[in-house]
């Protein structure tokens, strides 16, 4: 007989909200996770777009900040600005706590979570987990174990991921405009680029993810503070360093008695890296097609997983990935020359209507269909990445 029905490996926000859903359909549940605290160290830049609230609950409490608005920085400082009226376009989360009420909820409706407790060897054939001291069994095991998973490396996957480094930093003055995020990109560091998310007047976080290591991430970041009049004399308060998954769309999440979701299955925004979106409503797919699968004692029914987000994603991390692909083809000239044609276009309306932080088809259908793509890049750029 099996300890669990469902055995999780990783108590972040995609796993524990898997969890809430299978122990709420009254499964025997278990969470392990590797760290002795959830939620500890910080490493992300906590910021989600408004569709949160769709997919998720998120308590007030945890909000640290409302953002209604985002300014792009081209290499030479030329800026475009958006901004949405009645609406945020994101949230400034403290996703420590946050990441703790969603373990706890899954907890009250019922699920076991085992903290300090390291999976060293994944059995997705048979559903065994295997630990320091002890083996436990399941008719499902559960990746949401993050970018270096156990259990996709139990798949055969490859580890594809990028570096992160951020600051809390404070001014000491009334220094941000509260309500907008800014944003810069630059060819050094493309496909990623450098954020700053205001917390309060005079409190941030600053970070930038590249292809770096850390070392080279923290130089980067210090120099932006020193050329930045406004931040130059800043304390930092904190310093966060983290790895983010690259998006794989030939990664196999679902294998014999094993499925994977969240990070641990590369379901990130190829344009951005954030994936709490995309793994929440993953979660709640996968919660589905688990419980299907038990209920049936079909394990093949796992498979309508992978099926059933790609026809959610597909499409979107396409056009994604052809976004990304376009800023990586830009040298730092090219991105100002693009930045000051789109600025000069008036794009920020547009953007203002159809921009989303998490679905971004359609503002680039609507600037394909206005054929702004066609005046802002080279000809044979834009035949080459979007078929034009």
């Amino acid at each position: 007989m099996k300890n669990y029905d469902v055995a999780i490996v990783g108590a972040g926000p995609v796993g524990s909200t898997f969890a809430r859903y299978m122990a709420e359909k009254g499964l025997k549940v278990a969470i392990f996770e590797k760290k002795k605290e959830v939620g500890v160290p910080l490493q992300c830049a906590g910021l989600l777009g408004n569709k949160i609230k769709d997919v998720n609950v998120l308590p007030e409490e945890v909000i640290l900040n409302k953002i209604y608005g985002a300014c792009l920085y081209s290499p030479s400082s030329t800026m475009i600005s958006m901004r949405k009226k009645e609406e945020p376009l994101a949230y400034v989360l403290d996703r420590v706590r946050y990441d703790k009420y969603l373990a706890q909820l899954a907890v009250d409706k019922g699920a076991e979570l085992f903290l300090n407790h390291r999976a060293e060897k994944i059995d997705i054939e048979n559903g065994e987990i295997y630990f320091k001291d002890k083996k436990i069994s399941a008719e499902i095991i559960v990746g949401a174990d993050g970018h270096s998973s156990i259990v996709s490396e139990a798949f055969g996957n490859d580890f594809k991921f990028v570096h992160a480094s951020q600051y809390l930093i404070d001014t000491g003055e009334s220094t941000f405009k509260e309500d907008y995020f800014q944003v810069y990109v630059n060819s050094k560091i493309s496909p990623g680029f450098l954020w700053v998310i205001p917390i309060s007047e005079s409190t941030a976080r600053v970070g930038l993810f590249a292809d770096f290591d850390y070392k080279e991430l923290s130089e980067i970041l210090n120099e932006f503070l020193e050329n930045n009049e406004e931040l130059r004399d800043s304390k930092i308060l904190k310093k966060y360093h983290g790895k983010i998954p690259i998006y794989d769309p030939k990664k196999d999440i679902v294998k014999n008695r094993a499925i994977l979701i969240g990070d641990a299955a590369s379901q990130v925004k190829p344009t951005t890296s954030g994936g709490l979106i995309i793994g929440f409503n993953c979660a709640k797919i996968a919660a589905e097609v688990v419980y299907e699968s038990i209920s049936s004692q079909n394990i093949d029914i796992l498979k309508n997983y992978q099926k059933r987000y790609k026809k959610m994603y597909n499409n979107e991390l396409k056009m994604q990935l052809k976004v990304q692909n376009t800023y990586k083809s830009l040298d730092d000239d090219n991105l100002d020359s693009v930045i000051l044609k789109l600025k000069e276009k008036e794009v920020g309306k547009i953007v203002s209507e159809y921009g989303d932080l998490d679905s971004q088809a359609p503002l680039m259908i609507k600037l394909i269909k206005s054929g702004i793509i066609f005046s802002v890049l080279p000809k044979l750029l834009s035949r080459k990445i979007f078929g034009l």
